[in-house]
């Protein structure tokens, strides 16, 4: 039996926030406001490890007015505002580390215009992805950007998500196209326009994107559409070892096959998705691919990948081309980070992500492997190989300190040899607190200090989600 350990906190700076304040929001939003302790804690957690204490209170924004009005008040009383959408960030962006206001935007979740000829449309930060594609759906567009949890587009853009679909389609970064923000001084701008590109002054877009909500609070986001595939197939294909998956991967890459999708997953996941969604995979490394195009480019490209997992011990190719197998199959693999959990009842999850270079990715996993199972630490691992991402979830009796100062150094080598090979502390998942030691490392004192400049220029009294990426 292991003693008692605390759950991993957060350092906490403190800035209360005065009974002026918290009156203020009250008169102001009535019925969007609530100071009870069971509302303030569901805002005061997302789904990593790391715990803090609630924020104060909550304000529910419905309009960009009430986030600019919350800001105003907040500001006037130097107390924090942190934006709140599906919550389902990992790396503790949401956390109240120096107390003051949550601004759930998640009743901003309208399409405010689609813009079907010129393949962008425009929505509200709340609005979650499947519901984004779901309102759509009639155009004959998708939005491809799948982090994995329906996650809000607010938040993928303050997170520069990526996730299944980057391979082919890109972050993001490349495609967030314009933005309305509100500022720390509660001033609404915006940036960029519909057009595909400019060289119009700074690029304040894509400075935002990525900024985890501590530059501005975004309430409009006009993003890229793409036409949905002529013919979609998926196939999975079990493999002898990781090292054979991530070599056919490397492959097929450098080969300069346009597959939309290539997700590994390694034998511990397969068993846990196996037994949460009632599937029966093979119990061996496995990659989850997705082909998309005409009929004929489809039946090319997935010819050639069959080829090349042949040359790499790959067997059992298994195809679903229908919606309904389609959906079950990645359905399962977006559950996988639950499905892990279910392995050890009552387990805590210590998860981490890096990205490399395509030519390090199998000495990074590899290596990432070798070291987990040498721990004894049960995990799984899952990755968006296709670009060199790769995700470690560290399953840890969250009352052993022991076995969490284990989880936490085996993160700390992952991501410390991504570096050594040229890669990032984190392909998707942001920086918020649990990376923060690592960004110096990653981008050099002399970019941490400009970031940091960048901060103190745009929100002087560090209200906008402060103690994130860096601390001031």
């Amino acid at each position: 039996m292991h003693a008692s350990a605390p759950p991993l906190q957060a350092h906490v700076t403190e800035r209360p926030a005065p009974q002026a304040l918290l009156d203020a929001l009250a008169q102001r939003f009535g019925a969007q406001y609530s100071c009870a302790l069971a509302v303030r804690e569901q805002h005061g957690r997302d789904e990593g490890s790391i715990q803090a204490p609630p924020p104060a209170a909550v304000v529910f924004a419905e309009s960009t007015r009430d986030v600019q009005d919350a800001v105003r008040l907040a500001a006037q009383h130097n107390v924090p505002v942190i934006p709140y959408a599906a919550g389902s960030s990992l790396e503790g962006h949401l956390l109240a580390v120096q107390g003051g206001i949550s601004i759930d935007v998640n009743r901003m979740n309208r399409v405010l215009s689609v813009n079907a000829e010129d393949l962008t449309v425009t929505v509200q930060p709340g609005i979650t992805r499947k519901q984004l594609n779901d309102s759509i759906k009639d155009t004959g567009l998708f939005f491809p950007i799948d982090p994995g949890a329906d996650a809000s587009i607010g938040g993928m853009a303050a997170t520069r998500a990526s996730g299944t679909n980057a391979v082919r389609y890109g972050t993001m970064r490349e495609n967030v196209l314009a933005l309305e923000v509100v500022t720390a001084s509660g001033d609404a701008i915006r940036t960029g326009t519909r057009a595909k590109k400019s060289s119009a002054g700074y690029d304040l877009t894509r400075l935002m994107v990525g900024s985890e909500g501590t530059l501005g609070i975004m309430t409009e986001l006009t993003i890229r559409l793409y036409p949905l595939p002529e013919a979609i197939s998926a196939a999975v294909c079990s493999f002898p070892s990781v090292g054979d998956a991530v070599r056919c991967t490397i492959q097929i890459i450098q080969l300069g096959v346009p597959i939309a999708r290539v997700e590994l997953i390694d034998a511990n996941t397969v068993r846990a998705v196996n037994a949460h969604s009632k599937l029966s995979l093979r119990e061996e490394p496995m990659l989850l691919m997705e082909f998309h195009g005409s009929p004929a480019s489809v039946k090319e490209q997935a010819e050639t990948v069959q080829d090349l997992a042949a040359e790499h011990g790959g067997n059992a190719f298994e195809w679903a081309s229908t919606p309904e197998e389609r959906t079950r199959l990645w359905s399962a693999r977006h559950m996988a980070y639950f499905a892990g959990l279910q392995t050890r009842p009552g387990c805590t999850a210590i998860t981490t992500d890096a990205c490399v270079p395509i030519s390090q990715l199998a000495t990074a996993v590899l290596d990432s492997v070798q070291e987990a199972e040498a721990s004894g630490i049960p995990y799984f691992m899952v990755g968006h190989v296709g670009d060199g991402n790769f995700h470690m979830g560290y399953l840890i009796d969250p009352a052993s300190s022991e076995e969490r100062a284990q989880a936490e150094q085996l993160n700390h080598q992952l991501v410390a040899r991504a570096l050594r090979l040229g890669g990032t502390c984190t392909g998707e998942h942001g920086v918020g607190i649990h990376k923060m030691g690592f960004l110096r490392e990653e981008a050099g004192d002399g970019a941490v200090d400009m970031m940091r400049a960048i901060k103190q220029a745009l929100d002087p009294k560090n209200i906008l989600n402060p103690g994130k990426i860096f601390v001031l």
